[in-house]
């Protein structure tokens, strides 16, 4: 049973190619919008890598740049086959070249949606990557003199101080850390000795946080040391006190930052999804209908375009059957190799 069929008099039928090369060259300039999305969350992304434990969330704008750039071809493709389509003596040359493009089309258009999906749905990935890795980048925040990490401090001192931030949690986990290097540490002092000798690590741990952590909107100095001894700072409760240093913790911050990102690049990806959709729908229509023109003298009579020659499931079957038999074909020819 043909699917979606109309009928299209020539006068439909011109339209139908003026409409779509101008639709083509619309979704040419989408695929160039979806490709610098791509680069914008690349560069995004990459200038956090040194707070980021793996890669995989780069799914997300490699799809993006790949799907922009092969939208491109395929547009300017469409462009050409409604330019051949007025008239009916030059468009029977795409004959042979039409099942590859549909092919290479419907692939990177699904792939399209893909990274729509993935856009929304890497936020797990995203939040565990980043917790592993600011969990790293502050333990290492005071190897400024070791190869590789000497850049680690002004990196989440930044950090904080951008997204108004503290911690990887909140600002406790600086408190499980020795944050201050040995070489800033006055061993002579009977504090800093006793500090080192009750941890058995030997680390120095104490309640502070360093001073990117500082909120400049509080109207109270900075109190970034001693934050859980009342008795240290005057006409302070850290308990029921508003801390003057930012209470969130820098995960929730940058997952926020990231997510809002990719959900809006999502948007707008989704969008120009369907309009590659919208171009591909009004090619079949066009194709189908200048492939009912072949043997005609007459080329201006009426002719009937469709979506699909057959039902969806008989399509599907039509394509999926000899890859199939193919796949059985080795299948065989293997067990008999190893016979």
């Amino acid at each position: 049973m043909v699917l979606m069929k109309m009928k299209f008099p020539f006068e439909k039928r011109v339209k139908l190619a003026q409409g779509l090369w101008l639709l083509s060259w619309m979704a040419t300039l989408a695929g160039a919008f979806t490709f610098t999305l791509g680069c914008f969350l690349k560069t995004e992304l990459r200038r956090r890598a040194e707070v980021m434990d793996n890669t995989e969330i780069h799914a997300v704008p490699n799809t993006l740049m790949i799907v922009g750039l092969a939208s491109l071809g395929i547009n300017y493709f469409a462009g050409r086959m409604c330019q051949d389509a007025l008239d009916a003596g030059r468009f029977p040359r795409w004959k042979t070249f039409m099942q590859p493009y549909w092919g290479v089309s419907l692939l990177f258009t699904l792939l399209m949606l893909m990274a729509v999906i993935m856009s929304c749905a890497m936020k797990g990935n995203l939040e565990s990557s980043l917790k592993i890795g600011l969990k790293n980048g502050i333990r290492f925040y005071k190897d400024t003199d070791t190869p590789g990490r000497c850049f680690q401090k002004q990196t989440i001192d930044r950090l904080q101080m951008e997204f108004r931030c503290c911690g990887n949690t909140d600002f406790k986990d600086w408190f499980e850390v020795q944050w201050i290097s040995n070489r800033y540490l006055d061993f002579s002092s009977k504090e800093v000795k006793d500090r080192v000798k009750s941890n058995v690590d030997g680390r120095y741990l104490f309640d502070g946080v360093p001073f990117s952590c500082c909120n400049p909107s509080s109207p109270r100095p900075c109190i970034q040391d001693r934050l859980t001894n009342n008795s240290a700072h005057y006409s302070y409760e850290h308990q029921t006190e508003e801390l003057n240093i930012y209470i969130r913790g820098c995960r929730e911050a940058l997952v926020n930052y990231y997510m809002g990102l990719m959900n809006t690049i999502g948007a707008g990806v989704l969008s120009v999804f369907l309009l590659q959709s919208s171009v591909l729908v009004s090619l079949r229509y066009l194709q189908t209908t200048m492939e009912a023109l072949a043997g005609q003298e007459n080329t201006e009579i009426e002719t009937e375009g469709y979506l699909l020659e057959k039902g969806v499931k008989e399509t599907i079957m039509e394509y999926v059957t000899p890859v199939l038999v193919f796949l059985q074909l080795n299948q065989v020819g293997s067990e008999d190799t190893e016979a």
